[in-house]
């Protein structure tokens, strides 16, 4: 018999519409050294309606499930052709075996559009508000760069004397993300051996690529990791060193991130932020504001001392 795993796994090579932060291949590299799993939903017939991947931690002899590093979206998908009847009892099988985990807490971030939120809200789910920033139609590249504010095209006006290289390794862009995290006295939060896990695994199925601007002389200013599936190429890592931020290399790294989307799929994604000021500058180039939410749940009260000093002790993280 098979595991849930192997028949998430299965699901996921039929099913193109489960979010690229759901997908099997994806929670394997993110999750690589620690323990996930795949709650399953099934109709009478045995067929897969609704699927809930996880990680699951433990601090303290107690067992949590959050959100893996560098993943918007892990929380749960069902099929577009239930009936709203078949959803809720989706919902409530998927509950029920969350109980049955004997968890500390729970925390993930729902799908974009999920309907399931409103109905986590009234089964002591706790569920908050959150945005993502999104160009929703690549086609017409003249159009969507008319949509960017008056700033970030003076500040393209500034980069036109710098190039984009397609060719940073790995290693290369993490040694970059760190130097540019200690100019602004902050450490990186994921380690190298995390980011060779994803950029192998997404590179390898050709839906990851590293972007970087230069200049003449061949100095690094700006890069990022952009990732794709069937929906939309997500902004996922980037990072530019402070010492040139008034080059506008930023704001040429998202326009060559754009122009490469744009050979995949029809939607640019930021991948969401909660910090006002990046959100602002999200804004400014021509995005439309898009809702999904945040399910949360404490069985345990005294996790929440927990959650407390994490926060402390990672304060200083990207």
């Amino acid at each position: 018999m098979m595991t849930n795993k192997e028949q998430y796994k299965q699901l996921c090579d039929k099913q193109p519409d489960i979010p690229l932060f759901m997908q099997y291949w994806w929670m394997q590299a993110v999750c690589t050294g620690k323990e996930w799993d795949v709650l399953l939903s099934f109709d009478p017939q045995g067929n897969i309606q609704g699927a809930l991947p996880y990680l699951l931690r433990k601090r303290m002899g107690m067992k949590y499930i959050v959100c893996p590093q560098e993943t918007q979206i892990n929380g749960l998908w069902t099929l577009a052709t239930l009936t709203e009847d078949q959803r809720q009892s989706v919902y409530d099988d998927i509950i029920q075996q969350l109980n049955q985990l004997r968890l500390a807490y729970y925390y993930q971030h729902f799908p974009l559009h999920s309907e399931a939120p409103d109905y986590f809200d009234k089964h002591k789910f706790t569920c908050k508000k959150r945005w993502t920033y999104r160009i929703d139609d690549l086609s017409n590249l003249d159009y969507v760069i008319s949509q960017f504010s008056k700033n970030k095209k003076r500040q393209l006006q500034k980069a036109l004397s710098l190039h984009a290289d397609f060719s940073l390794t790995a290693d290369e862009f993490y040694h970059f993300h760190v130097l540019c995290l200690q100019e602004q006295g902050k450490i990186i939060s994921y380690s190298k051996e995390f980011f060779h896990s994803l950029y192998t695994a997404a590179t390898e199925r050709q839906q990851g690529q590293i972007i970087a601007i230069k200049n003449a002389e061949g100095t690094l200013l700006s890069a990022l990791f952009l990732v794709w599936d069937h929906q939309a190429a997500y902004y996922l890592i980037p990072c530019y060193s402070k010492t040139y931020a008034a080059t506008g290399a930023s704001a040429l790294n998202v326009l060559e991130a754009i122009k490469f989307a744009r050979q995949h799929v029809n939607v640019f994604d930021f991948e969401g932020s909660m910090v006002k000021g990046i959100a602002n500058s999200y804004r400014q180039f021509g995005t439309t504001k898009h809702e999904y939410y945040s399910v949360s749940r404490y069985y345990k009260i005294l996790f929440r001392f927990a959650i407390w000093y994490n926060k402390l002790k990672t304060r200083k993280q990207r």
